[in-house]
């Protein structure tokens, strides 16, 4: 039985944004900031964006020990940095295509509620978006299916008919534990190895593959 998709969920970065350089830029900024001098190597910081900052810190032995007094100072300092970041080839010209083809498409981020409405509104975004769902209070994040299902939920439509769209071990796990299907990008943070571990529904190696698998 062939599934019917009518919503996309996609995430953000390394999904929609190449966002690296502003991330890790920022992240070094802060550290340096609070007197923080580890020396961060750039390939073991990028294969783990998409993780929280403590899961991060933890796995490279970086010892920040407020959390939320660096998120604080990581925020203020991201858009110093956000020139360096840029949309991915054809994500505006396929968001477009969707939306005019009627599919519901939403946000899924671990990045907090403000900055990722910030971000998407940087890039002139906001408009084909029908819910954005940035790291909330109590509510779980990926790969935990519940900001998922509330973001189906909000729209009117069930978790099968969703496609979770994401560069991770986090997204697609979040898309199969939600009952949805999913679809890996290979040209994002994680390694093709790592992901087509993940048994992925689809893959694709740009954005503008998605419309192939969706039309």
């Amino acid at each position: 039985m062939i599934k019917i998709i009518r919503h996309i969920c996609f995430d953000l970065d390394g999904t929609l944004v190449d966002s690296f350089r502003t991330i890790f830029n920022s992240t070094l900024k802060t550290l340096r900031q609070l007197n923080i001098n580890n020396a961060v190597s750039e390939n073991d910081f990028k294969t783990r964006i998409g993780h929280h900052f403590i899961d991060i810190f933890r796995d490279l032995k970086i010892n920040v020990t407020d959390m939320e007094h660096f998120i604080k100072i990581y925020k203020g300092h991201y858009f110093d940095f956000i020139d360096h970041s840029k949309l991915y080839p054809f994500v505006e010209e396929t968001l477009s295509s969707l939306k005019r083809d009627n599919f519901y498409i939403s946000l899924l981020t671990t990045k907090t509620q403000d900055q990722a409405e910030k971000i998407i509104g940087h890039f002139n975004l906001k408009n084909y978006f029908d819910e954005i769902m940035g790291r909330r209070p109590n509510i779980l994040v990926k790969p935990n299916p519940e900001p998922l299902l509330k973001i189906c939920k909000y729209l009117g439509i069930k978790s099968g008919e969703t496609l979770m769209v994401g560069d991770t071990e986090l997204d697609i796990t979040c898309g199969k534990n939600a009952g949805s299907l999913t679809c890996a990008a290979l040209y994002g943070y994680r390694s093709k190895k790592i992901l087509m571990n993940e048994k992925a529904d689809y893959y694709i190696n740009s954005f503008r593959e998605l419309e192939s698998i969706i039309k």
